[in-house]
């Protein structure tokens, strides 16, 4: 098993910036993919940005690249993700999220943390 622990989040103003942080334990030598996902209210959760951990290759989904930023610390099992040129629809719930090698689709979930951006 995995568990994954999200911190930082909160409040910003559209144009600032915030960090959030993952921090994975457990059997986290099996974990192959991780990610952020979001979900704004009324909507449908979406893909923001996952890591690969054999290489540190990102991939980001378009409404974020350029702005965000995901980053790996290997001693840590943490993953970390920089947020700038913040927008009121980046307001979200953001969830950070794990897959094994092998197993097409996250298993292991955090609990999410909110970010509100205000105009």
């Amino acid at each position: 098993q995995v568990q994954l622990v999200e911190s930082g989040g909160g409040l910003a103003q559209a144009g600032g910036s915030l960090r959030l942080s993952c921090a994975a334990s457990g059997r986290t030598s099996t974990l192959f993919y991780m990610a952020w996902f979001r979900q704004a209210p009324g909507k449908e959760r979406e893909f923001v940005v996952a890591i690969r951990s054999s290489d540190d290759t990102a991939l980001y989904a378009d409404s974020v690249k350029g702005r965000f930023t995901i980053s790996r610390d290997n001693a840590k099992n943490a993953v970390s993700l920089q947020m700038n040129s913040l927008k009121p629809e980046d307001t979200a719930v953001y969830y950070c999220a794990a897959q094994r090698l092998g197993v097409p689709r996250y298993e292991y979930w955090g609990q999410g943390t909110q970010v509100t951006v205000s105009s």
